[in-house]
């Protein structure tokens, strides 16, 4: 039987194609928004409210696609808008402007996540989901690696053409859509939930089965403590601090291994992520999910206590196994404990909470580190995935596989 069947290669060339778009503004989107006037504390407020907004909308979607039973609307509209607020972001400068711009944009990763999700369970059977899921999860880290290494080659031969940038990056985005009118629907089962509003999504967890329940508890204290990305960037750079280390008669500064690290966290989770799925499948999504959040708390107790430059690298590497071994798996995971007709519903479900975890995660992870240092805050979060770790231990039994 074909595991990676047309629709999945073509969604997963899609989220490609989409992460080469947004990835290509990650290095620089700070600095362009303190260059048009945004003060550090704006930014945080900015990316605060625009992430919150697309992931408490990630729940409302997939109910609304389980209502009408259909998938590619969604999916098509929610990388439309995520494509046409690149080149926005340059037309205007002014404040609300980008805040209207940028909601737009993470609006888009709402309105689409929990439908393309279920659409890949769709394609799967239980025994081969894990292994979709990874293989969805490798196409999009692999344009998360181009799109950096694409802008600092567009900003090293054309320094500070911010603006241009963003115009450029339409192109990978509005080609991710061109790619999903390949696709065709299927039926889909309609919802049995009926209808509610926005926050309706929430009465899945009444009708979920006891093993979903016991599941997603675990993954949202994990979540809870599960910061943004941003802080090991930041813990990085301030490790570095002004040490160098020079490759072929070049030689490279903090701001430059920082983004070389990001991007190598990518390749290595890119390269991971089919091959931890092909694993949970054969083994079980319990033991590979223990794994992951293992292998996490190993990094995190790492960054805490001042390492090289080389383990940092290595650090990087472990985290990118660990991406690979969790969120492609606990998608499969999810939808798996899912009922058929409220699939989209459950992962958006799962989605909204996990995102509204990650950003009281990130205030945590700042006020920890504000008041009592870096060291406090990935000691603390590694204390918690120990925790969690028992937690599925012990009260989630058995080899949890298809």
């Amino acid at each position: 039987m074909r595991i990676i069947t047309r629709t999945v290669l073509i969604l997963s060339v899609v989220s490609l194609l989409a992460d080469i778009a947004s990835e290509m503004l990650y290095p620089v989107m700070p600095i362009y928004l303190k260059e048009i006037g945004f003060t550090v504390f704006w930014i945080g407020v900015l990316e605060g409210v625009v992430n919150f907004t697309a992931g408490i909308s990630k729940g409302y979607f997939g109910k609304l696609s389980d209502e009408k039973g259909v998938r590619l609307p969604f999916v098509k509209l929610g990388y439309l808008l995520s494509a046409v607020s690149k080149p926005l972001m340059a037309t205007f400068t002014y404040p609300l402007w980008i805040f209207f711009v940028r909601t737009v944009d993470r609006l888009g990763k709402g309105v689409r996540t929990a439908a393309r999700d279920a659409l890949l369970s769709q394609e799967a059977t239980k025994e081969t989901k894990a292994r979709v899921f990874g293989f969805h999860r490798s196409m999009d880290t692999i344009g998360a690696a181009i799109g950096p290494v694409l802008a600092l080659l567009f900003l090293f031969f054309y320094p500070g053409e911010y603006k241009t940038l963003f115009y450029i990056a339409f192109i990978p985005g509005i080609l991710s859509i061109l790619f999903i009118f390949l696709l065709k629907e299927k039926k889909q089962p309609v919802s049995t939930l009926g209808k509610g509003n926005f926050f309706s999504y929430f009465n899945y967890w009444k009708v979920a089965t006891p093993e979903f329940r016991k599941v997603v508890t675990g993954l949202l204290i994990f979540a809870l403590f599960n910061s943004s990305d941003i802080f090991l960037l930041l813990i990085t750079r301030e490790t570095i601090g002004n040490d160098t280390i020079t490759i072929a008669g070049t030689t490279l500064n903090a701001d430059t291994i920082t983004i070389a690290a990001y991007i190598f966290y990518n390749l290595v989770y890119a390269a991971s992520s089919y091959p931890m799925g092909a694993l949970a499948d054969r083994l079980g999504y319990k033991k590979i999910i223990l794994l992951g959040f293992a292998l996490f708390t190993l990094v995190y107790g790492g960054f805490a206590f001042n390492p090289s430059i080389a383990v940092i690298f290595i650090l990087f590497s472990v985290y990118g196994i660990y991406a690979a071994a969790t969120e492609g798996v606990i998608k499969a995971w999810i939808s798996n404990l899912a009922h058929k007709e409220n699939t989209a519903t459950a992962i958006g479900f799962y989605t909204s909470c996990e995102s509204v975890g990650t950003l009281l995660a990130s205030i945590i992870a700042g006020a920890l580190w504000t008041n009592f240092g870096s060291t406090s805050t990935f000691i603390t979060t590694s204390v918690v995935s120990v925790i969690v770790c028992i937690y599925f231990l012990l009260k989630i039994r058995g080899k949890n596989s298809p």
